[in-house]
């Protein structure tokens, strides 16, 4: 072989053998990094991994929020309308964190199917559902995105039905007519 084909042939073999350490090093970095999202029905079925990071959201089951007085620790149950699993959280809570709301979480499944959550994020306003909580509750109630008719926790009609009486709301709350000067 030719000398000049020869040192070719070289070079061109270490440039395919440098891109490829580089491809196979920034997928190893990403597949560490990635956080696949289940939904409650996906991880109380079994589909989501035992003990690798992943993230998690649902609705906020409506009584299940339990406090351990001696700690920061809390306990609530999650749902998408077709299944709910347990949150284990040790931390505070987010200022809009409340029964009935829509929340998602980054953690750990543990033996017992357990969410074990190391950040917790709540939605920002009562039109707001993370996308992957609608998804999953969409596909739950095989409902088209968008469509707010059916009765899930955090949608305005559920929120609606579900409103205090007058004799509890706060004076002053109920909207009045202007009177003109």
């Amino acid at each position: 072989m030719n000398p000049v084909r020869k040192q070719r042939l070289l070079l061109v073999l270490l440039l395919v053998a440098g891109v490829g350490i580089a491809v196979a090093l920034a997928l190893f970095a990403l597949k560490e990094n990635i956080n696949h999202y289940f939904s409650p029905a996906q991880m109380a079925s079994g589909e989501a991994p035992i003990g690798q990071k992943i993230r998690g959201g649902g609705i906020v089951v409506p009584g299940t929020v339990k406090r351990d007085p001696d700690s920061l620790k809390v306990t609530f149950r999650i749902s998408d309308g077709d299944g709910e699993v347990e949150v284990e959280y040790t931390g505070i809570l987010p200022d809009l964190f409340k029964e009935g709301q829509g929340i998602v979480g980054t953690g750990k499944l543990d033996e017992n199917r357990r969410f074990v959550a190391e950040e917790l994020l709540a939605k920002h306003d009562e039109n707001y559902m993370p996308p992957e909580v609608q998804k999953a509750i969409d596909k739950a109630h095989g409902s088209k995105s968008g469509d707010k008719s059916d009765k899930t926790y955090g949608t305005p009609s559920y929120q609606q039905e579900n409103a205090q009486p007058e004799s509890l709301q706060p004076k002053g709350s109920e909207s009045q007519p202007l009177e003109s000067q």
